[in-house]
């Protein structure tokens, strides 16, 4: 395992509530859960990291679930918090769930949102993502719009492309991506797959949602989640798609909730 990543984050809530860490996905930022977070502020203490070469984290060529997950144990570690509920969406999922699997200490309760613990086979589509972004001509932007018109080639969704452009900033020297798009572009073999784990399963409480109109949790996922963590309750959000989280927000938020308030034995 490598050294630890010193993650960017933001707190809001009590600090002397039980700590709810919640962890984006791919191309994202702790930013992403913004609008789901107010309903929890109350009861927790919320932390929404920017994991490893995402947000205003530093980069590292590394991308292993197991050494991500590390930056999260030693993030936690430094708050001098022991133990935290953890929810993560796609790659943020991947990145809980291996932190359930090997810190199982720290973690007080686990959700996932439209992942499983399996490889899967997406690498052409986000390979083409981000070959949209490495090959944008950044010099000719007079503003976002043009980078909307650009992107708009190769990506046809507009929702797509407006949450790619949250990593597009201006400076002095001009626009730039805030991601490291090579160090992404090589580990999205690691990103797509999920590492050997020798990790016993884990028992404590998780919580699986997904979205029906998404293809990332089928059999095949279902059956991993359940070897992986044998208690888990999986539930399913017909409507929604893979950001469940977004697309069902009010529905999500409630069962978030009461998932996480249950008087559980574990």
């Amino acid at each position: 395992m490598s050294e630890t990543v010193p993650l960017a984050h933001q707190i809001s809530g009590d600090d002397a509530a039980p700590a709810l860490v919640f962890l984006h996905g791919l191309y994202g930022a702790g930013n992403n859960w913004r609008g789901i977070t107010p309903a929890f502020i109350t009861a927790y203490q919320v932390i929404l990291p920017d994991l490893r070469s995402h947000g205003r984290s530093p980069h590292h060529p590394r991308m292993d679930y197991r050494d991500m997950a590390a930056d999260v144990v030693a993030l936690l570690q430094a708050k001098g918090i022991t133990k935290a509920h953890v929810v993560g969406h796609s790659m943020g999922g991947k990145v809980a769930m291996a932190m359930a699997l090997t810190a199982p200490d720290r973690v007080a309760k686990l959700a996932v949102v439209d992942i499983a613990p399996i490889a899967y086979d997406h690498a052409h589509e986000h390979g083409g993502i981000i070959q949209a972004m490495e090959t944008m001509d950044l010099a000719s932007l007079r503003d976002r719009r043009d980078a909307d018109a650009a992107l708009a080639k190769d990506i046809a969704e507009p929702v797509v492309r407006q949450f790619l452009l949250t990593n597009l900033e201006h400076s002095n020297e001009g626009w730039q991506w805030r991601l490291p798009l090579s160090i992404l572009a090589d580990q999205l073999g690691v990103l797509e797959g999920w590492p050997t784990m020798t990790a016993a399963a884990w028992q404590g409480n998780a919580y699986f949602m997904y979205g029906g109109a998404s293809d990332y949790v089928e059999d095949e996922g279902r059956r991993a989640i359940k070897t992986f963590f044998p208690t888990a309750e999986l539930e399913c959000f017909n409507e929604a798609g893979h950001w469940v989280h977004a697309e069902a927000r009010a529905d999500f938020t409630q069962r978030l909730s009461e998932f996480l308030a249950k008087d559980n034995k574990n």
